[in-house]
């Protein structure tokens, strides 16, 4: 190794095992892109054999890089190094990311046998201690993937990739129906549009957008006109493109990487007819290439395709799409593909998607979940049979419930669905509503697609669109309530479906039991979210890069939401010095339904009950019931939590929501801790506090009143500003952001007499402006309580499972609605006096009753 002492120098360093980097002196330019001959470092190294190296680097920052790395916000703002082998082209390459991780994947490269030179031209700000360079090892073919004979194979003509022989004819008849007429024309436009591609063949070409846009209409313009000079052209841009192309390390690189394989399998499909034999070699000797710097590898078996980036494009859409196009030249790569789609993908997603939602939140389903149904529409098309359970068409459920009324979306796992404050905002997915309205056939999902917007995919529209199949535009005819099942456990209800900046609805949702599957999928068990006017209460984490302190401390954690913490000072969690006393931190997937079903790591507890009712479409009461022991730790012996929605029907106070939580520890000296998350401070009062939050001037109150314990009984602090990511003593910082998450506030109340056995009981009421809540009482029976609400509202609640007897009072003489819930199965009777006026036949699922009366005086609820 020798070193440029007209640029660089070595420095100590003592965070560096050598004690010592290589970092550019004070006052010399970089020259990352070949501004200057003369590289800042030269290796002479003697590889053994020919073939594909591994390479990493290892540096750190400077106090000048370490500045730029923390006002960076995209990954795009990462530092780069200039590598180059000998005469081959040099490249750019990260060197250093804008969160902690020193070691880089500095790439995958095909050097010669022998003695050899590596230039490195360095950036401003890193001290680089060294290069690290192994033999490339391909990942491990499974055994059952070796021997895999796929069950649907591709068929012996062209085209395979969204349309087939049967189809095409469908397509093309459509181009000039009314709905796709506009966008066709458009498409022709800019298809006979000459691309000009110029490069300079001595250096690295970086991936082109556009180009490989326009790649993919021409193609699609052949295959529609058969005009052959259009077609020619996408081969040939295709073919300059492929073979100098140069993607880099950057993270998730595999993205755009796989975008450059999808369009030349497009292009490969399409234009088959077309190549000849030698060109046909050239691309798929490209293509396999390009792979092996994919994220999951080639042979695909580096990672897992349940979860994580294995779960996106780049198995779902790019590598499928190839293996479909060059199935006659090479089956392999179809034989691995459809192994890992329809041996594990399929049997994990029919099991999952029982509950229709998706495990890694609304910003990662609906970037993922998207990939799966390319994959699902993909076979569809080349086969005629969809290869997925039929459940799959109820997933648009998800991300129509957890919609607010103002438009934006229910907080579920990383990343933000919401617009910066003040501005109106919907969100949109148009892709994924669009793929899932076609493919299900479903009306309401089509008019979801058309609020959504342009697709920006006109391909895809005009391949996809039924044209005949018209969209309802209205919500209204959906249920209230949406019971998702035991496999995600969780509820959304509302009390309408008004979405806009003016809507005075009322949307609150529980979630937990059933498993986790790690990831994104963040540690909430139990956690609870009421918006109104804005969010009144819910999660105040906020997403920013993936792995920081923070982001594993307080985001993903416990802390950020509303629900309950459980303090044992000798828990640790994964990668996090905070103690926050929450659920247990998963961060690993499940690799089969078998072992999420087996494996108590995955428990994420279970549901007890769910009921909604009377009216099913429209309820008055909504309610959940899980016990959440599994989602923690052993210092968990018992918790249930009971929630129950009440849709009042009124103006002044909209919902009420009961809310219990009985939670028993290993012992005393585990501390707990019932905690709301809130955007805003809230005003603390005798028994309880009040939460408040306004949308275009229109302010919503939630008054909390805490019954149990009594207010001479328990704690209440409220923590603000860098408080609020204090962890019990560990202290994390929030990174900036725009969006009110990160100025959040954390209401925590816990009994004063340490005990093992703790009940929490309290009622939210949701109120418009200054409205009053409703009065409140509440009295005891055998072991019940019974809460009045108002003059004609009463639920009975113990915050476990009701085996005994008790009574209640009425006192309104005209109608009285009464919510029993958490009823042991079985058969019931409610007597007045002497006389029954009920029998009620109580099913383990749902564990309510509920009884309209009329007539005042005392009543007595007893089991048969």
């Amino acid at each position: 190794m020798s070193i440029n002492d007209k640029t660089s120098e070595v420095i100590a360093d003592e965070r560096l095992t050598s004690k010592t980097g290589i970092t550019l002196k004070p006052n010399i330019t970089a020259s990352i892109n070949a501004e200057r001959a003369e590289s800042d470092v030269h290796f002479t190294i003697k590889t053994p054999t020919s073939g594909y190296y591994t390479i990493y680097s290892y540096a750190v920052t400077d106090a000048e890089g370490a500045q730029l790395m923390k006002k960076a916000k995209t990954k795009f703002e990462s530092m780069y190094m200039r590598i180059q082998f000998g005469n081959k082209r040099g490249t750019k390459r990260v060197i250093y990311v804008p969160w902690d991780r020193p070691l880089q994947h500095t790439g995958i490269f095909d050097l010669a046998e022998g003695e050899q030179d590596v230039m490195i031209w360095l950036p401003r700000g890193v001290r680089l201690e060294y290069l690290q360079i192994g033999k490339y090892a391909a990942p491990k073919v499974p055994a059952a993937a070796a021997a895999y004979k796929p069950s649907i194979i591709p068929p012996n003509s062209h085209p395979r990739l969204w349309v087939n022989q049967e189809t095409l004819p469908i397509v093309r008849k459509n181009l000039e129906r009314p709905e796709h007429h506009d966008t066709w024309e458009k498409l022709k436009k800019e298809a006979l549009t000459p691309f000009k591609l110029d490069f300079d063949p001595n250096e690295e070409m970086p991936y082109n957008v556009d180009l490989e846009k326009a790649t993919e209409l021409k193609a699609f313009y052949y295959l529609m006109s058969g005009d052959k000079m259009i077609g020619r052209e996408a081969i040939e841009l295709t073919k300059a493109y492929l073979s100098h192309v140069e993607f880099g390390n950057i993270l998730d690189i595999t993205r755009e990487l796989g975008r450059a394989i999808y369009t030349a399998s497009l292009v490969y499909d399409w234009t088959y007819d077309l190549l000849s034999t030698e060109e046909k070699s050239k691309m798929i000797k490209d293509l396999m290439r390009l792979s092996m710097d994919m994220e999951i590898g080639w042979p695909p078996f580096r990672m897992k395709i349940l979860n994580g980036h294995g779960n996106e494009a780049m198995v779902n859409r790019d590598f499928l799409a190839m293996s479909m196009a060059i199935y006659d030249e090479d089956p392999i790569p179809y034989q691995y593909i459809s192994y890992h789609i329809l041996e594990e993908l399929v049997p994990m997603r029919r099991f999952e998607y029982q509950s229709p939602r998706h495990n890694q939140g609304i910003s990662y389903a609906s970037y993922r979940f998207a990939w799966e149904m390319h994959a699902a529409w993909l076979f569809y098309r080349m086969s005629g049979k969809k290869v997925f359970d039929e459940n799959l068409s109820g997933m648009p459920a998800y991300f129509m419930y957890m919609r607010t009324p103002a438009g934006d979306m229910l907080r579920d796992g990383d990343g933000f669905a919401a617009g910066k404050p003040g501005e109106d905002f919907y969100w949109k997915s148009p892709q994924v509503m669009f793929l899932m309205a076609n493919y299900g056939k479903d009306p309401i999902v089509k008019g979801e697609f058309l609020r959504h917007g342009n697709l920006n995919n006109p391909t895809l529209f005009l391949l996809l669109n039924d044209p005949d199949f018209k969209a309802e535009p209205s919500l209204s005819s959906l249920p209230l309530t949406k019971d998702f099942g035991p496999i995600l456990g969780s509820m959304v209800t509302r009390t309408g479906w008004n979405i806009g900046p003016d809507s005075d609805d009322v949307v609150a949702e529980i979630k937990g039991g059933g498993y986790h599957f790690g990831n994104h999928q963040h540690a909430d068990a139990g956690a609870i979210q009421l918006y109104y006017r804005g969010f009144q209460l819910g999660d105040i984490g906020v997403y920013r890069f993936y792995g920081t302190p923070f982001d594993l401390g307080f985001n993903k954690r416990s802390a950020s939401h509303s629900m309950m913490l459980a303090v044992d000072t000798t828990e640790r969690f994964y990668r996090s010095t905070a103690n926050d006393g929450g659920a247990r931190f998963n961060q690993r997937a499940p690799s089969s339904k078998e072992e999420v079903q087996t494996d108590p790591w995955f428990n994420n507890g279970q549901v007890i009950a769910t009921s909604i009712g009377p009216d099913k479409k429209i309820p008055l009461y909504s309610y959940f019931s899980a016990n959440l022991t599994g989602a923690y730790s052993d210092k968990m012996t018992n918790y249930i939590r009971q929630f129950c929605f009440i849709n009042t029907g009124r103006k002044d106070v909209p919902a009420v929501i009961v809310l219990t939580d009985q939670m028993e520890t290993k012992n005393s000296t585990v501390d707990k801790y019932w905690q709301i998350a809130s955007i805003n401070k809230p005003e603390l009062t005798a028994d309880g506090f009040i939460l408040q939050n306004s949308l275009n001037g229109r302010n919503g109150r939630t008054h909390v009143q805490i019954l149990a314990p009594h207010s001479s009984a328990y704690d209440i602090k409220v923590l603000s500003d860098s408080m609020t990511t204090n962890i019990f003593g560990t202290q994390l910082e929030a990174p900036d952001t725009p969006y009110p998450e990160g100025k959040g506030h954390r209401t925590l109340v816990s009994y004063k007499a340490k005990e093992q056995q703790n009940h929490f009981l309290s009622v939210f009421q949701v109120c418009e402006g200054v409205n009053k809540p409703l009065n409140l009482s509440t009295n005891l029976s055998g072991g019940v309580n019974i809460i009045h609400i108002g003059e004609d509202l009463i639920v009975a609640t113990a915050g476990k499972e009701i085996k005994q007897s008790f009574e209640f009072t009425i006192t309104n003489k005209e109608k009285n609605s009464v919510i029993l819930t958490g009823l042991k199965a079985g058969k019931w009777k409610v007597s007045r006096g002497k006389r029954a006026i009920a029998v009620k036949d109580i099913s383990t699922k749902e564990q309510t009753a509920y009884l309209s009366i009329e007539k005042a005086g005392k009543y007595t609820v007893s089991p048969l």
